[in-house]
């Protein structure tokens, strides 16, 4: 395909990259201050309440987002993902996240909203609580620190490195996949659908963001309004 045949495409919106590189210093926030342990828990627990606010974000994006942002265009059938495999799937596929992307990027989401979610119910009854532990059985959230310290963090490590070695092999294979998340934009046939990335959407994405912010408030403070 010539260059004359590709145009620059916008597929990854602001309010999108502004997310995924958040997400990124939030999770390595998290890992060097859970390491460090002592003082540090207290921004453990901060990261960790931006985690949260990040995710719920996250899904409201995947609803109202753009176009290429959004679930519907990442969440592959069965088949598709096996025609990806054989190297017999539509280019369509590939404009935003693939099929074998789409499968890291769920189970990264999910994975980081089971950390978050056993972090707030944690009691390691030495010195972190979580806001939520109250309200669960003190088995529970035993069980939720052991997960969250040792299983949870090894899938979401685990899950990390698979992505940035997947961020390598296609680098090597000469599709960069870094540049497009900086700038937003990717070359593709002249036609292709772009996201919609202009002033509405960045004043939608806004208002959600703070409707998470508020929401992730308001679970923290659950013990304000639980009793």
């Amino acid at each position: 395909m010539t260059q004359a045949q590709t145009e620059a495409v916008r597929v990854w919106d602001l309010p999108t990259r502004l997310f995924h590189w958040l997400l990124a210093a939030s999770v390595a926030g998290l890992v060097i201050t859970g390491n460090l342990g002592g003082n540090w828990m207290t921004w453990h627990q901060r990261l960790g309440y931006a985690v949260l606010a990040l995710l719920l974000f996250r899904l409201f994006w995947g609803l109202w987002g753009g176009r290429w942002s959004r679930f519907g265009s990442f969440l592959y059938s069965p088949a598709t993902l096996w025609a990806y495999l054989r190297g017999r799937a539509p280019a369509e596929v590939s404009i935003g996240h693939s099929p074998l992307g789409a499968l890291s990027v769920w189970a990264l989401l999910l994975a980081l909203a089971v950390q978050v979610g056993t972090g707030l119910i944690s009691d390691d009854e030495i010195a972190f609580v979580g806001p939520l532990a109250r309200y669960v059985e003190s088995s529970t959230a035993y069980a939720a620190t052991a997960w969250h310290k040792s299983t949870g963090k090894l899938i979401v490590l685990a899950l990390v490195g698979l992505h940035v070695a997947a961020i390598g092999v296609y680098h090597w294979r000469g599709q960069a996949l870094l540049p497009p998340m900086l700038h937003g934009d990717k070359r593709l046939p002249v036609g292709t659908p772009a996201s919609a990335d202009g002033a509405r959407e960045r004043w939608r994405a806004v208002a959600l963001a703070l409707l998470s912010a508020m929401l992730t408030w308001a679970i923290v403070q659950a013990e304000l309004w639980l009793g």
